[in-house]
């Protein structure tokens, strides 16, 4: 997974789809049709509740939307500036590496997409792609996240930054890149959020077969590549035919 994806539905929307409370307030993000590495992106999380006075309610959960940085900082982290680099997490290895070993036991989520992009090299230039539901519903990408406070600033907000889980590649997706989204089906939901479950690895597999026959992989045009480019458009269709080279805009 290149570091790409757009959510463009409203919290109201995702709340009613992942049978969550919207918790964001005036901080969610604007609807994003090209989300990019760095920005804050909606998470859905499951934890216990917390009394005024910091008493956790161990009795029950709570599954609401969140904010959170999309590029995972570890709590021992120096500085934020990490982060970009930390997008991603491979389930094969995430429970042995210092930076994920953690938020896999602890502070897993869901990060809602309506579908991610994806590059193949055509001849000379990329070829994005963009891969969605047939039905319109969200993908539920398995994510991490964890929390960072700046030891220079103890004034300063506690950072929420996250990561997506990725897997090998399944079906006709590994005909475009390598890798993927880890892709949870709303049965492995409860289990994945679940605050009190420490071990998860029968979820790490990659997307089962019924997960994805219901995509739908196509080609869209170059525009994506440039991070100041935002809108539907860029999730219509390639109207041209790839044989047609459009100028290669990829700007990371």
């Amino acid at each position: 997974m290149c570091g790409r994806y757009a959510s463009a539905k409203d919290p109201a929307t995702l709340a009613a789809e992942f049978d969550a409370v919207d918790a964001m307030g005036d901080q969610a993000p604007d609807l994003d049709y090209n989300v990019a590495p760095t920005k804050n992106v909606v998470a859905v999380v499951q934890r216990h509740p917390r009394a005024e006075d910091g008493t956790v309610d161990d009795s029950t959960t709570e599954r609401t939307l969140r904010v959170m940085k999309w590029g995972l900082v570890p709590a021992w982290s120096k500085d934020a500036s990490g982060g970009a680099r930390m997008i991603n997490a491979r389930s094969e290895s995430a429970a042995e590496k210092p930076a994920f070993k953690k938020s896999l036991a602890q502070r897993r989520c869901l990060i809602p997409a309506d579908g991610w992009y994806e590059w193949r090299r055509d001849r000379s230039a990329k070829q994005p792609f963009y891969t969605t539901t047939r039905d319109g519903s969200s993908l539920a990408m398995a994510g991490l996240w964890t929390t960072w406070r700046d030891k220079t600033d103890p004034a300063a907000p506690v950072l929420i930054t996250c990561a997506v889980l990725t897997t090998d590649a399944v079906g006709p997706i590994a005909e475009i890149h390598d890798r993927m989204p880890l892709l949870l089906g709303r049965d492995a939901w409860p289990g994945w959020l679940d605050p009190d479950a420490t071990e998860v690895a029968e979820l790490l597999a990659p997307p089962s077969w019924d997960i994805v026959d219901a995509l739908e992989i196509r080609p869209v045009s170059r525009a994506v590549n440039s991070v100041r480019n935002n809108g539907p458009e860029l999730l219509a269709p390639l109207a041209t035919d790839l044989d047609q080279a459009e100028p290669d805009l990829f700007e990371a």
